[in-house]
């Protein structure tokens, strides 16, 4: 009888630990899996990884107010390492082996360039936050940032009035800074201005002699500055040792933070400038929920930047798509997405049917003494994307990205030897 009972036993647990398992297997079935894909280590990190934490936090607030559709939303992360190589390795992990339904991650343009060849080739969904360069549109990507004509031709019209023609321009060796150096050429002839020089460094480079005896040397009105990652924070401690600083040369830069300003020490960076669609300084209801969300969850003294609020927006976007497809399947949330539209903290981003690029508010701000950046000028209403600027034939634009891609040894970048 005793051995009846514990052969009985030994069936009934193993039975209670399979019906765990179908039960586990059940509650996975009611998740809608969505891969979240930005650098955590390597030279991007210092950017990328609080675009990650409200990513992730934008998720939660998902899961926090019911899910969708009945469902939670799990967020998978993968570390790209700034390295296109292994953002490309990644984005085919998520879509392969976790079965995401949507991608929302990368910075860089390379990174970006790399993804999308992914997603395309298994008719994915990838949601981009960053500003870019444009010169492209897929059917498979939405992109929530800026593109070159929201941002760095309002910019360049306005740094020419406000401090002169001659301009020196700076960047990291990648598509972006690339294809942008030959839009700032074009808009330059515009506005009446004189390219006086320009440097471009490999990305990730602790390397900046060049540009900075060059902007000694040539001593131009304005720079123009197109680094991302790191390497801002070696080429403005350099400038300062230099005696190079604002009231001297001014700096409008394009990718640079509060973040980094905060590890650069704000007291070095006052009134240097940069242009984004929003700033953490923005007075609107929506901005003052936003921030405190983030900062509850996150940190109370976390500097908050325009790709985060993309980000956050872009995964909001995403959210209403579904709910509005009633499907998380990328084929249906892809056709959703487009002319949705959100009151954002940066103001209302729209994105528009024909291109999958968003309509922006577009604001020009300078660094203060808090080591904020105060806005100085606003477009006021959204500005329409302009995926290829007119200044040249798409197949123009499109011939510059074969040769930079082939000059690159086949990839989006410049790699340090």
């Amino acid at each position: 009888m005793k051995k009846i009972l514990i052969i009985l036993a030994v069936i009934s647990i193993w039975g209670s630990l399979g019906g765990c398992n179908k039960s586990s297997e059940a509650e996975n079935k009611k998740k809608i899996k969505v891969g979240v894909l930005h650098s955590e280590t390597g030279s991007m990190a210092t950017v990328e990884r609080p675009v990650l934490a409200a990513t992730l936090r934008a998720i939660d607030a998902i899961n926090q107010a019911g899910g969708i559709l009945g469902r939670s939303v799990e967020a998978v992360v993968r570390d790209g390492r700034s390295d296109e190589k292994y953002f490309s390795q990644m984005a085919k992990e998520l879509i392969e082996k976790e079965k995401v339904s949507a991608i929302f991650g990368c910075w860089t343009s390379s990174s970006r360039k790399a993804v999308k060849e992914v997603v395309e080739d298994y008719a994915h969904l990838l949601i981009y936050p960053l500003q870019y360069e444009g010169v492209e549109q897929s059917k498979y990507i939405f992109y929530i940032g800026m593109t070159a004509n929201q941002q760095i031709i309002p910019a360049i019209a306005w740094m020419i009035k406000q401090n002169g023609p001659k301009v020196y321009v700076v960047g990291s060796d990648y598509v972006f800074p690339r294809v942008a150096f030959e839009i700032i050429k074009d808009t330059l002839k515009s506005f009446d201005g004189q390219l006086v020089g320009s440097s471009f460094v490999p990305l990730g480079s602790k390397d900046v002699r060049q540009p900075i005896d060059e902007i000694k040397k040539l001593k131009p009105d304005v720079i123009l500055n197109l680094i991302n990652g790191d390497t801002n924070l070696v080429f403005f401690s350099a400038l300062r040792e230099q005696g190079i600083t604002p009231d001297v040369i001014p700096t409008m830069s394009f990718s640079i933070t509060e973040e980094e300003v905060r590890l650069l020490g704000h007291g070095s960076m006052v009134g240097d400038y940069t242009t984004w669609s929003y700033f953490q300084s923005i007075k609107s209801k929506e901005n003052v929920e936003f921030l405190d969300s983030l900062k509850q969850a996150i940190n109370p003294e976390l500097k908050v930047f325009d790709p985060m609020e993309s980000a956050f927006s872009g995964v909001r976007l995403w959210h209403q798509a579904v709910v509005s497809a009633k499907s998380w399947q990328p084929e249906d949330v892809r056709e959703a997405l487009k002319g949705q539209s959100l009151l954002a903290p940066s103001g209302v981003i729209y994105i528009d049917p024909n291109t999958q690029h968003a309509w922006r508010t577009i604001r020009i701000a300078q660094i203060n003494n808090k080591g904020d950046f105060g806005v100085l000028w606003s477009s006021q209403m959204p500005i329409e994307p302009v995926p290829f600027i007119s200044t040249r034939p798409k197949e123009q634009w499109s011939k510059l990205l074969e040769n930079l891609f082939e000059g690159w040894g086949g990839q989006w970048s410049l790699k340090i030897q």
